[in-house]
């Protein structure tokens, strides 16, 4: 009997191959897109899951607001960590990383420069599960100069030689020369930290010092299991008062609570590992976060296109009803029951998915490694890595079988055999309604699709031509500069007296990519209640005028003037933060260093605000110090022989014996690598906005189709009676636009209301003008039109005489 059944369902299907074909196909994308969804969305989701104290381990960041401005940081001071765990009995572990850049390793004629290293506190492998494959995690960190590598780095390095109390020497000073005292295998893919190397924290002074005015350190706690960390935040009051306080009265000479009153406030707060990478907008994080909005956004997409396709096998079922209506009416005469005929249907129904699946899957493997490239993505499909994928896929395909066919089975069999046979079957105005219906909400997701893809691409072009305050283009930035040591200056002199070469700037910080920040503590002359906590850049004279940066008042920094040493030039919001507005020039501004030493500046200049940070964040008080840093070079170029400049530096560069090639970059470069994330998601999100307007319009054709077929004889009398194919094509058209301009009046709110959401994370955005709807509507219609448009003309260029021909 089961055989006989599928010996049906596949002549069913071959008989009505095209209608199968667009089902199947449909399916196949919806299902692939999914799968490709679901990898990304784990991945996601999964980020410090490989830890297994990972539902107790919290992260402190430090929040607050002075005069007006307001910070919120990823890191903390060097004592919290040790506050923490001594205050308070919940804490039963704190650990630190200091981040340590990208230092260049030395060991015997091997030198690199790697790409991310940390000081870490002794016990951070009994907190994180780093599993070590060579030394002990409990010891590996406890004496100074010592470091834990990863096999790669190990294996780099040291070949087949054992790495185990081997020095490696730092080439940048930072610390020396450290022993290697322990091996892991690597970091996971899926953690929010990425380092290389982990140097022990005892090597670092800093990580010793008592102040509570500057905050450098990542730090995490590990609470009992089941512990609520909302419980523990809200006595971090207390350590505020107990230890920030004192030190502010005793550096500035205001009391906790006088800083209160004047609106300003400093704040611990907690979060937890698992929320870090997706929950997270620090601007000073250890990697680029993710995006929970993202996740629900593909989440979403996915769930629409896989109910498109089943929409669009439930309306291509029901539309081709009278098709097997006479097969349904003598079947039962026959003395097939309903339940046979429903099971039959559904069989049809599940083959139908079962085959769209294996296409699915093939798409999937086609189009993953196309995905990880876009998305940036190391995704894989692996049924060894996913167990339960094969049962799960099984249960789908049933599942998406029934739930796509059920309604069609229950539809079809419920034909009365007597009025099906004597050719009395219509589809009657329900059948007809939910069609339209389910068109209607098709292209309801299909217009929110083209809306936000608009707006994404619109808003990621007002970013990358906004006016910026300074000039990205045509400057070069050489980020080793620094390996040169006392023949840096020669390299300089020789750049600049390149007539290509504009002006040449030393200093570390840059506005677009990877910077140099310091963050310090600044008031108004004696006036400590109207504390700012401010971004210092340390450059020198030419920096200014190298990024093309516009001075509003005041001056630059100048060699002519000795007491620029203790000078600083203000951006506009700093100035404004101190309530100086362009009368900044000539006050002072105080701040105290770590040993309580109070210093005072003398402002010289006012800048005009320019973009240091990204456009999702407002610009925020900046002050300049007049201190020039050697070891990166930032170079104003005029010329458009930009290789020819290249192969002399390289040359230059060579010839004074430097361990490894020049490193450089451009600042336009760097500026687009900001916005990387956003221009995947653009693209992604405009692939798959693409990939549901096909699968939509699979839909539409089949529809289309079944229109013409079924309106083939009113069409051969209108065209007897001199209608013209464009009038017939506009007739067989103009009920879908009607269902297309009905999907555009619901799907404009709720597409504005998301994608006004998604740009308030943008401090600097577009608004969402009306020419947006206006390009989804004009979009859905040409779509709709073309869609239709090849069965419409088909139809009515037919020769009337053969469709009249039965009459």
């Amino acid at each position: 009997m089961i055989r006989s059944y599928f010996k049906i369902a596949f002549r069913n299907l071959w008989g009505n191959k095209g209608f199968s074909a667009i089902n199947i196909l449909g399916l196949a994308i919806g299902i692939a897109t999914c799968l490709i969804i679901m990898l990304f969305v784990q991945n996601e989701l999964g980020y410090d899951g490989f830890n297994k104290k990972a539902d107790r381990i919290v992260r402190i960041s430090f929040q607050g607001s002075a005069a007006g401005e307001t910070f919120d940081e990823s890191t903390v001071m060097p004592p919290v960590a040790q506050t923490m765990k001594s205050d308070f009995p919940e804490v039963q572990e704190a650990t630190r990383i200091r981040d340590f850049g990208t230092p260049k390793l030395v060991y015997g004629d091997k030198s690199f420069k790697e790409d991310a290293f940390a000081f870490v506190d002794s016990n951070f492998f009994q907190v994180f599960t780093l599993p070590l494959i060579e030394g002990d995690a409990k010891t590996a960190l406890t004496e100074p100069n010592t470091i834990v590598i990863t096999r790669a780095l190990a294996k780099k390095y040291f070949g087949k030689e054992n790495p185990m109390g081997k020095v490696i020497s730092f080439k940048d000073g930072k610390n020396a020369a450290c022993k290697v005292t322990g091996v892991i295998e690597k970091v996971p893919v899926n953690s929010h930290f990425h380092f290389e190397g982990f140097a022990s924290m005892a090597s670092l002074p800093e990580s010793r010092e008592p102040t509570w005015m500057s905050s450098n350190f990542y730090t995490y706690l590990v609470l009992p299991d089941g512990y609520d960390y909302k419980k523990l935040e809200a006595k971090f009051p207390q350590v505020v008062e107990k230890y920030i306080g004192p030190q502010l009265f005793q550096a500035m000479h205001v009391t906790l609570a006088e800083f209160r009153k004047k609106g300003n406030n400093l704040s611990f707060h907690l979060q937890p590992l698992t929320d870090i990478h997706l929950h997270s907008n620090f601007a000073n994080d250890l990697s680029p976060a993710g995006d929970i909005r993202y996740v629900y956004i593909f989440s979403a997409i996915a769930l629409f296109m896989l109910l498109i396709a089943c929409i669009n096998f439930m309306n291509l079922s029901t539309a081709g009803a009278s098709k097997r209506a006479r097969e349904v009416g003598i079947r039962k005469v026959l003395g097939s029951l309903k339940m046979e005929l429903v099971r039959q249907f559904l069989l049809e129904s599940i083959l139908i998915t079962a085959i769209a699946l294996v296409l699915a899957m093939l798409l999937m493997y086609l189009a993953l490694p196309v995905f990880n490239t876009l998305a940036g993505q190391t995704l894989s499909l692996r049924f060894a890595d996913h167990p339960l994928l094969l049962p799960g896929l099984i249960v789908f395909v049933l599942i998406s079988g029934i739930l796509a066919g059920s309604y069609p089975a229950f539809y079809l069999s419920s034909f009365k055999p007597v009025a099906v046979l004597k050719g009395k079957f219509t589809s009657g105005k329900k059948s007809i309604g939910l069609r339209s219906g389910l068109v209607v909400f098709q292209f309801f997701i299909s217009i929110v699709l083209i809306v936000s893809t608009t707006v994404v691409y619109k808003q990621l072009s007002y970013i990358q031509h906004k006016k910026l305050g300074y000039d990205k283009d045509q400057v070069l930035v050489l980020s080793n500069s620094w390996m040169l040591g006392k023949n840096e200056e020669v390299f300089r002199q020789q750049l600049q007296s390149d007539p290509r070469v504009a002006s040449i700037s030393r200093s570390g910080y840059l506005p677009a990519g990877p910077s140099d920040n310091n963050n310090f503590f600044v008031y108004p002359g004696e006036n400590a209640n109207q504390m700012v906590k401010t971004l210092r850049y340390d450059v020198d004279e030419n920096y200014i005028p190298t990024l093309g940066i516009s001075m509003l008042t005041g001056r630059n920094f100048s060699k002519d003037f000795a007491s620029d040493s203790s000078g600083v030039i203000l951006n506009e919001t700093a100035a404004k933060a101190f309530d100086w507005g362009e009368k900044a020039p000539g006050n002072t501004i105080s701040t105290t260093k770590n040993n309580g030493e109070i210093v005072r500046l003398h402002v010289i200049g006012i800048v005009k605000d320019f973009h240091f940070r990204s456009l999702h964040e407002r610009i925020s008080p900046l002050v300049m110090v007049l201190s020039p840093n050697a070891g990166t070079m930032i170079v104003k170029l005029k010329t458009k022989d930009v290789a020819g400049l290249l192969t002399i530096l390289k040359k230059n560069w060579d010839s004074m014996g430097a361990e490894e090639p020049l490193s450089f970059s451009f600042l336009d470069e760097r500026f687009n690598n900001t916005y990387k994330s956003e221009e995947r998601i653009g693209l992604i999100l405009g692939i798959f906005a693409g990939l549901t307007i096909f699968v939509a319009c699979l839909g539409l054709f089949g529809l289309a189709k079944f229109t013409a077929e079924q309106r083939t004889k009113e069409i051969g009398i209108r065209k007897v009676l001199g209608a013209t194919v464009a009038g017939v094509a506009a007739l067989l058209s103009k009920d879908f636009l009607r269902l297309v301009l009905f999907a555009f009046v619901f799907a404009s709110p709720i597409a504005w209301y998301i994608m006004d959401k998604w740009l308030q994370d943008f401090a600097y955005r577009i608004s969402i003008s009306p020419w947006v709807f206006a390009i989804a509507a004009l979009l859905a219609v040409m779509i709709t039109i073309l869609t239709v448009s090849f069965q419409a003309i088909k139809a009515a260029i037919a020769n009337p005489v053969n469709s009249l021909r039965s009459e």
